[in-house]
């Protein structure tokens, strides 16, 4: 079990989605040793709470005072009314865990109208990891929890993509046609970390535009993939206006990438390195509330940026290449970006081992800013 950097209230209810795998149940059981704890993936509770919803409150003893989990809890959102009502009468505090919020905010009561509060769980960070983290086995494999312990991770994650397609996108009837939505994750893969080309992609993935837009918005909703958008703030340039789209995991991209002898090696490896830059910011920017929002920057003469956080602590940039190197034009992103929001801090990272300043410009070593990224970003 791995200490999670997650901070949670004590005395309101919540819930904590996260993709499958990245220890939401595992996490909350060992925080609320003594909660009463729910499982709905466990048939005969399924069965009966589905029927009749109502049939929580019997399973609550009159004196209990402790926290209850449900687990699952998008399985059954109906549920929710139950719960928002025991809230109300029994002042009851819940765990609902989930790895959708879709079906919850489609039929739920507004997520509990505010009465519980919303939180997020991540791939592990490079700080959780502690003495286990690796650099080459995270950027390789991703940092699921499992793919540390696991024998043979390759062969975990193959059935990690696999489970969700037949579990979470079959079961959940979230698609009819399960073999074009394959086609589209794989074709999507092609696009990690690239500006979106809907058009493009449903030609590859012989799906009308239509139905790659609702894929795209099964795999938000499922949280196993985002898109960020470009920082227009203020704008002084012609901008890009199309968004850049990341699988969650870097472990997960790669399984879904498929590689040929027509492939570049290095095309993947820098999709990889953006990808375990970019899990770490959004994961360390949700768990210590550092208010960011997470954006990209480019403008229509392709100076670009990999990652601008805007927010009240203010803007921080981030540039990211695969290089021992440093050419004068890989820092003309940054150098741009800095002429028109000179207040912003500035970060190359590299694949170097010497740490410089480059005008108002850190250079710095790629394994030494994921190590001290919480520092980076306060």
């Amino acid at each position: 079990m791995y200490s999670r950097l997650l901070k949670i209230p004590k005395n309101k209810s919540f819930f904590l989605f996260g993709p499958r795998a990245t220890g939401k149940t595992t996490w909350v059981k060992s925080i609320f040793p003594k909660a009463l704890y729910v499982d709905l993936l466990e048939a005969e509770l399924f069965n009966d709470f589905l029927v009749s919803p109502q049939r929580l409150d019997n399973l609550i003893p009159k004196d209990f005072n402790d926290w209850i989990i449900i687990d699952e809890i998008q399985k059954i959102p109906e549920l929710l009314n139950e719960v928002h009502r025991l809230i109300e009468l029994r002042k009851l505090k819940f765990i609902l865990t989930g790895s959708s919020a879709r079906k919850l905010k489609r039929k739920g009561p507004n997520l509990l109208a505010g009465r519980a509060l919303t939180y997020f769980i991540h791939p592990l960070t490079i700080s959780e990891l502690g003495s286990d983290y690796k650099f080459e086995h995270s950027l390789r494999y991703g940092q699921l929890p499992s793919v540390y312990r696991e024998k043979d991770p390759k062969k975990y994650l193959e059935s990690y993509v696999k489970t969700y397609l037949e579990e979470e996108i079959q079961q959940e009837g979230l698609t009819r046609n399960l073999a074009s939505f394959s086609r589209f994750l794989e074709t999507a893969s092609f696009s990690q970390g690239s500006v979106l080309n809907v058009s493009e992609i449903a030609r590859e993935a012989a799906v009308e535009r239509k139905v790659v837009e609702n894929y795209f918005s099964i795999i938000e909703d499922l949280l196993i993939g985002s898109k960020i958008y470009p920082f227009t703030k203020r704008a002084k340039r012609r901008m890009i206006a199309h968004p850049k789209f990341y699988f969650f995991d870097v472990g997960v991209y790669r399984t879904l990438r498929p590689m040929g002898p027509l492939d570049v090696p290095e095309e993947v490896e820098g999709a990889a390195l953006e990808t375990l830059l970019f899990q770490e910011l959004k994961a360390i920017n949700d768990y210590l509330e550092l208010g960011y929002r997470i954006y990209y920057y480019r403008t229509a003469e392709k100076a670009e940026v990999d990652f601008i956080l805007y927010g009240e602590k203010g803007i921080k940039a981030f540039e990211i290449k695969r290089t021992k190197k440093i050419k004068t034009s890989m820092l003309k992103g940054l150098k741009t970006f800095l002429k028109d929001y000179p207040e912003a801090k500035t970060f190359f990272l590299y694949w170097g081992e010497r740490r410089m300043k480059e005008g108002e410009i850190e250079i710095i070593p790629l394994k030494e800013a994921l190590s001290n990224l919480k520092s980076l970003l306060d």
